[in-house]
């Protein structure tokens, strides 16, 4: 009824915008003929002023041959352009016309329904008959048998729909949140058990459990029967649950579950006899095997489509889905990573001065310089590969050069002997301490770590210059006016950019930066505050530029001997070392070498130039890592 509607509103504004549109078209006719008449009527006039000594008789005839003439020369009327009325027009007749053709095909939809349920209602009850005329005995039907009659009775139930809701145990998909593959499943069924229609139904995206997907399957089937006009229905169900919600015996707890079985009333009272009945379960064979062939048709549909995407997998870092060609496997422990996560953690560690260990919680598999080829630049390559050198160096035998050019590192095993050489500068009794590098290939003393001094002993130097670099009186100054913290267990110097004052320091010990307690289990074995919000509160204009790199050169070839300084300048990695181990005359000064901007170069200290510093003390071979906080920042460990 809806629809027939729908249909004559449509038809009526159809022939309303007709009959305007004539009228708008009259209107325009009338316009176009007195503007035509009002031209002619002007041309006369002009011809007349024209010719004023023509005689008064021949002046009408003259005028009347001007008059033709120029309507003659007057070029024919182009045909007037569609208006947008008429484009509006023909549009809607245009809708019109699908209307009227999915009427009709709906009305013949419907009649062909309607006879194919009238024929099921016919052959059922002609089988009903033939079955009682065929059980009635010889006498009966030798007397009776010519008045025997049963009528066609249509509210008696017929017709029975079989429903079944069925949900896939596992989950066809990547990630674990997919939804399940659910399908609904009916037959509907004469009283023969002939099936007179059949439907299999995937829900798409569906979330619920059982009782959700047999009530749905349930208005499914009584829907289609309502369209094939069968007016007697039986329902068989083989789930007690739905069975008591549809008979009111018990009352659904969820709000969506009785909306659906609501639904389900409101259908079922359409029609005119609509029974329930309840079987044991495995009567339903039938619509099983129905829901479980569209299962298995369904997930095969899912592992083809899954099949023909490109595979990925869900890093368990960024829990992002990354090709699977794009995914790290770390040798020895098989945990599997996306490059871009396995970088930035081995880029981290890189400046934290450890070497790159598995990412995963409690693994301690040592990331391998071959393996990280495949998502690390070179620059960083390089990197790990000093890294590694210079773990694989005991920190009784490492050293570095004095030069603040160099400043190479080198084991004590390696360091040149100037006298296995032949040269005539040095002496025999320099023999003990004089070194040379192994890269600038410059002389230095072993013993007091400094440049050569030569022609002097090393006592005699160390009695001259008991404090080596006079600018390390600066630095220990400076260190106490800016309030910088040393590690008690390996000397390294640390000052608080930001966060909070649980510090981690390089060699692993934990301390509290207030008072310097040492931290046990993760825990606190002081009372001093945790943070202090000028150190949590960062400002939005402040940015840390000690962590970025500059991802437009990642691919650029890279000398990590010559172009080391430049690396580390854009990093903002400020570098100090500190020998303690060494007295200086009859004092224990420790001497204190920074290297600022370049870690192969000694800066000149005085100003502030001493503030960007790392300590290394008696293990200069590990780098700390930063705070981020700027030039002034040195490293933090929260």
């Amino acid at each position: 009824m809806a629809a027939r509607d729908d249909l004559a509103a449509l038809r009526e504004q159809t022939a309303l915008a007709s009959s305007s549109a004539v009228s708008v078209s009259d209107l325009d006719l009338a316009y176009q003929l007195q503007l035509a008449e009002a031209i002619q009527a002007s041309l006369r006039l002009d011809a007349l002023s024209s010719n004023p000594s023509s005689s008064k008789g021949k002046a009408p005839f003259a005028a009347a041959a001007a008059s033709s003439s120029s309507s003659r020369s007057q070029p024919a009327p182009a045909p007037p352009e569609p208006s947008d009325a008429s484009y509006a027009l023909a549009v809607h007749a245009a809708d019109l016309a699908r209307a009227e053709e999915d009427h009709r095909y709906a009305e013949a939809c419907r009649a062909y329904h309607a006879r194919a349920a009238a024929s099921a209602c016919v052959a059922a009850h002609d089988a009903i008959f033939a079955r009682e005329l065929a059980a009635v005995p010889e006498d009966q039907w030798a007397h009776d048998g010519d008045n025997i009659e049963r009528p066609l009775d249509s509210t008696k139930p017929l017709f029975r729909v079989m429903f079944k809701g069925m949900a896939s145990k596992e989950v066809v998909g990547s990630r674990d949140w997919d939804p399940r593959i659910a399908v609904l499943a009916v037959a509907l069924c004469d009283s023969q058990g002939k099936v007179v229609l059949r439907i299999q139904k995937p829900v798409e995206g569906f979330v619920g459990g059982r009782m959700m997907l047999e009530a749905m399957a349930l208005t499914e089937g009584l829907q289609a029967a309502l369209a094939l006009g069968i007016q007697s229905i039986r329902i068989v169900n083989d789930y007690k649950a739905l069975h008591n919600h549809v008979r009111g015996i018990w009352r659904p707890k969820q709000a969506k579950l009785a909306e659906m079985i609501d639904q389900v009333l409101s259908v079922a009272k359409k029609f005119k006899q609509c029974e329930i009945s309840l079987v044991e379960r495995g009567k339903l064979d039938y619509v099983m095997k129905l829901a479980t062939d569209s299962i298995l048709s369904q997930i095969a549909k899912a592992v083809a489509v899954n099949a023909s995407k490109e595979k990925r997998e869900t890093c368990a870092i960024c829990l992002e889905d990354t090709d699977v060609s794009k995914i790290h496997v770390v040798e020895g422990c098989a945990h599997r990573f996306c490059f871009c996560c396995m970088k930035e953690h081995v880029k981290v560690k890189l400046l934290h001065g450890t070497l790159p260990a598995c990412p995963q919680d409690g693994c301690t598999t040592k990331l391998t310089v071959e393996g990280s080829k495949i998502f690390l630049s070179p620059r960083l390559l390089d990197i790990m590969v000093q890294r590694i050198r210079e773990g694989q160096i005991p920190a009784t035998q490492k050293i570095y050069c004095p030069y603040p050019k160099c400043s190479a590192l080198m084991s004590l095993s390696e360091i040149k002997h100037p006298l296995q050489e032949s040269s005539s500068k040095y002496t025999i009794a320099d023999a003990a301490t004089l070194r040379k590098c192994v890269k600038c290939r410059g002389s230095f003393c072993i013993s007091c770590k400094v440049p050569w001094h030569d022609r002097m002993s090393c006592y005699d130097y160390k009695s001259r210059y008991p404090q080596a670099r006079p600018d390390d009186a600066k630095l220990q100054n400076l260190a106490r006016q800016q309030l910088w913290r040393q590690c008690v267990k390996c000397k390294h110097m640390i000052e608080l950019s930001e966060g909070c004052y649980h510090m981690t320091c390089v060699c692993g010990y934990e301390f509290c930066y207030t008072c310097g307690k040492e931290w046990k289990d993760k825990k606190a074995t002081c009372s001093c505050p945790l943070w202090d919000e000028d150190n949590i509160i960062r400002d939005g204009m402040e940015e840390d530029d000690g962590m970025e790199e500059d991802d437009d050169d990642e691919d650029d070839d890279y000398d990590y001997d010559d172009d080391e300084d430049d690396y580390y300048a854009r990093e903002g990695q400020h570098y100090d070392r500190q020998n303690a181990g060494h007295h200086h005359g009859g004092g224990g000064a420790q001497n204190f070498y920074d290297y600022n901007n370049n870690p192969r170069h000694l800066p000149r200290h005085g100003g502030g130039g001493a503030r960007n510093l790392y300590d290394y003390n008696n293990n200069p071979g590990h780098l700390p890592r930063p705070g981020g906080g700027g030039a002034r920042n040195f490293y933090n460990y929260n």
